[in-house]
C-alpha cells in the first residue's frame, strides 16, 4: 500500500514539474514578444521623430531606405523577418512594421499613426 502512495505522489509531482516548465516556456515566449514589440515601437518612433524634424510627413528616399535597412537587421537593433514601411496621406502617415519571431505562426504588425500640424 506504502509502495502505490509514493508512487501516485511521484505522479502528482511530476505532473507538477511539467506544468511549471510549461508555463516557465510561456513566460519566455511572452518576454521576447514583449521585447520585439518595444523595438518595433522605437523604429517607428525614429522615423516619426524624422518626419516631425523636417514638419512634413514624406521623407527623403535616402532617409526611408536607411530606416528600413534598420528594421531588417536583426543582429543589431532590427527586427527578425522585419520589414517597414509608411504610407502619406495629406498631412498624416501610417508608419507600419511587420517582422516574425522565430518559432510564430504568424506575422506580428505593429502600426503608428502622426497627424502634422
Amino acid at each position: 500500500m506504502a509502495l502505490i502512495e509514493v508512487l501516485m505522489a511521484v505522479l502528482i509531482f511530476s505532473v507538477g514539474i511539467l506544468g511549471l516548465v510549461g508555463l516557465q516556456s510561456r513566460a519566455i515566449q511572452l518576454s521576447m514578444d514583449t521585447e520585439d514589440r518595444n523595438r518595433a515601437a522605437l523604429l517607428a518612433n525614429e522615423l516619426v521623430n524624422e518626419m516631425w524634424l523636417r514638419r512634413t510627413p514624406t521623407v527623403p528616399a535616402g532617409v526611408e531606405t536607411a530606416w528600413q535597412d534598420k528594421v531588417k537587421d536583426a543582429t543589431k537593433s532590427g527586427l527578425p523577418g522585419g520589414e517597414g514601411k509608411y504610407e502619406v496621406t495629406g498631412r498624416q502617415a501610417d508608419v507600419t512594421i511587420e517582422w516574425q519571431s522565430p518559432g510564430a505562426s504568424t506575422k506580428s504588425r505593429l502600426t503608428t499613426r502622426v497627424v502634422l500640424p
